[in-house]
């Protein structure tokens, strides 16, 4: 028998695809899991971004930062008081009716103070308005229950 293979014109009969069905397996495995770790929910607010068929279009975006000491920028000039911010707002929706607004407060602003933006840029006719916030990990000392008896 051991004759037959050895011979130089001896014809494979059969291939053994256990190895490759098992290198198979194992690189699906890996992909799944590899799969499953680099697929991260987005974090942050919803927006409702808007549909586009070419990756070209560009989102404008009117960026309101309220500062705890007072002070206030947008889109990085800085501004002398918030009432600055109806007529940059009314130009910029004027030039671009599609803006989106971003208002970044400091957690040490007053609400009264992010509610009075909101209103000015709503009187613009800005009325998509989205939050900046900072991510964090929620920890047990800061939950509901810890908030209450504070």
């Amino acid at each position: 028998m051991a004759s037959q293979s050895s011979q130089s014109g001896a014809i494979i009969a059969g291939i053994n695809v256990t190895p490759l069905v098992d290198i198979m397996l194992v690189l699906l495995i890996i992909f799944l899991v590899t799969a499953k770790l680099a697929v991260v929910p987005p974090k942050g607010l919803p927006l409702n971004l808007p549909k586009s068929a070419s990756s070209e279009t560009v989102q404008l975006v009117f960026a309101i930062a309220l500062y705890a000491d007072g002070k206030a920028t947008v889109n990085g000039k800085s501004i002398a008081s918030d009432e600055e911010l109806l007529p940059m707002a009314r130009l910029e929706h004027q030039a671009h009716p599609e803006v989106r607004a971003v208002v970044q407060a400091d957690g040490k602003v007053l609400h009264e103070r992010v509610v009075h933006a909101i209103d000015l840029l709503s009187q613009a006719g800005i009325t998509q308005i989205a939050f900046g916030v900072t991510l964090s990990a929620p920890s047990p000392q800061n939950g509901a229950a810890g908030a209450a008896g504070k």
